[in-house]
C-alpha cells in the first residue's frame, strides 16, 4: 500500500539505536585519545635529551633539558659520575659556537657538611640556544666531557 503506516516494536527500534549509540562512543574514544596525543606532544616539546657524555674523564650519563615556569634548566641523569677532578663547572656552547661558562659542580660544604652536587643549574637568559653541555676543569683549563643535543634547544624568552 502506497500510503500505509508501518508499526516498529520497541525491541526494532531499540535495534536502530544501537550502532549510533556505538559510533558515538567510538567517536568520543578517539577524541579523548586524540587530546592525550595533542598534551603529550606538548609536554615533550620542553624536555629535550641530550647524547651521552664523552670525554677523557666525563662519559657516562646525559643530560637533559627542560622548560619549568619559564626557566630553561639543566638536569644531569642519575647515571652521570662526577669526574676526580678539582674545580669542576657546567659549561655550555651554543649554536655559533660560543662558549658559556656556568656554575660549578661541585660546591665545598664546609668542614662538616659534605660536598654538594649542582644536579641541575638554571641556563641564564643571555644565551640564545644551548648545542652542548660540556664539564670543564678550571684548574687545568681542559673539557673532560660533552654532550651533544640533536638540534640546539632554544632558550625560551622570560
Amino acid at each position: 500500500m502506497a500510503g500505509s503506516l508501518r508499526i516498529v516494536s520497541t525491541s526494532e527500534d531499540q535495534n536502530n539505536q544501537q550502532p549510533r549509540k556505538d559510533n558515538m562512543k567510538k567517536t568520543i574514544i578517539a577524541a579523548f585519545a586524540a587530546l592525550a596525543l595533542v598534551a603529550a606532544n606538548a609536554f615533550a616539546a620542553d624536555t629535550h635529551t641530550s647524547s651521552k657524555f664523552q670525554g677523557p674523564k666525563a662519559n657516562t650519563g646525559t643530560v637533559t633539558h627542560t622548560v619549568k615556569d619559564g626557566k630553561n634548566i639543566l638536569t644531569l641523569s642519575d647515571d652521570f659520575k662526577v669526574p676526580e677532578a678539582p674545580d669542576l663547572h657546567w659549561q655550555v656552547v651554543d649554536s655559533k659556537g660560543n662558549i658559556y661558562l656556568l656554575q660549578k659542580l661541585k660546591v665545598k660544604g664546609g668542614a662538616v657538611k659534605a660536598d654538594k652536587l649542582n644536579q641541575s643549574i638554571i641556563a641564564p637568559a643571555y644565551i640564545p640556544d644551548i648545542s652542548k653541555v660540556q664539564i670543564w676543569c678550571a684548574y687545568v683549563e681542559v673539557v673532560l666531557g660533552e654532550a651533544s643535543f640533536d638540534q640546539p634547544v632554544q632558550v625560551s624568552s622570560r
